[in-house]
C-alpha cells in the first residue's frame, strides 16, 4: 500500500464531518501518548478541549494533578535557574573590571547592548573607550610596585618557605627497602 500523499490542512466545513475526524484524531493522539509512556516509561500527560468545550485527558501516572505539578517546578525551577545565571556572569564580570569607573561604565553598556544593534558611531565610541581603558590598564600593571606592597609580599614569601615542610629523602642509591 503507498502513501495517501500530502493531506491539505484546514477547517473541515460540515459540522459532522468535523466531529467525527475530532473523534477519530483525538483517539489516535491518546493512542499514541499510551504507546510514548508504555514503551519509553515516560510520565505523559495530554489535555484536549474538544470544539463544543468537553475536556479530554490522559495522564501515565495516577493522576493528571501530579504531573502538572512537576511541570510547573520545572518551568519555575528553570526560570530560577536562568536568573542566577545571569546574576553570578554580572557578578563575575563586575569584579573582573576592578575599581576603574571607565570600565565599569563600558561593561555596563556591553551588558545591556546587543553588538548587531549598534550603529557605526556607537561602534567607533565602543572601541575608542576600550583602548583608552586598556591603555590605563596595561600602565598601571608597568607601574612598579609601592615599596610598602613589597614588604609586605617578601615577609609572606619568607613566612612561607620557613614553614614549608622538608623534602622527602630518597634512599641512597643501591640500597633496597
Amino acid at each position: 500500500m503507498g502513501r495517501r500523499g500530502k493531506v491539505e490542512l484546514r477547517r473541515i466545513e460540515d459540522r459532522t464531518s468535523r466531529q467525527i475526524r475530532f473523534s477519530k484524531r483525538r483517539s489516535g493522539l491518546f493512542k499514541k501518548a499510551y504507546e510514548l509512556a508504555v514503551l519509553c516509561d515516560a510520565e505523559v500527560a495530554l489535555v484536549v478541549f474538544s470544539p463544543a468545550g468537553k475536556l479530554y485527558e490522559f495522564s501515565s501516572v495516577s493522576s493528571l494533578e501530579s504531573t502538572m505539578e512537576r511541570s510547573k517546578k520545572y518551568v519555575n525551577s528553570e526560570k530560577t535557574v536562568d536568573k542566577l545565571d545571569v546574576n553570578a556572569q554580572s557578578h563575575e564580570e563586575t569584579a573582573c573590571l576592578g575599581d576603574d569607573p571607565k570600565l565599569l561604565e563600558i561593561g555596563k553598556r556591553l551588558h545591556e547592548r546587543k553588538f548587531s544593534k549598534l550603529n557605526a558611531d556607537e561602534l567607533e565610541a565602543l572601541e575608542k573607550d576600550l583602548s583608552y581603558a586598556l591603555n590605563g590598564t596595561r600602565k598601571r600593571k608597568e607601574m612598579p610596585l609601592p615599596e610598602e606592597w613589597r614588604r609586605q609580599l617578601a615577609f609572606v614569601y619568607r613566612a612561607t618557605v620557613s614553614t614549608s615542610t622538608p623534602a622527602i629523602k630518597m634512599p641512597a642509591s643501591g640500597t633496597r627497602r
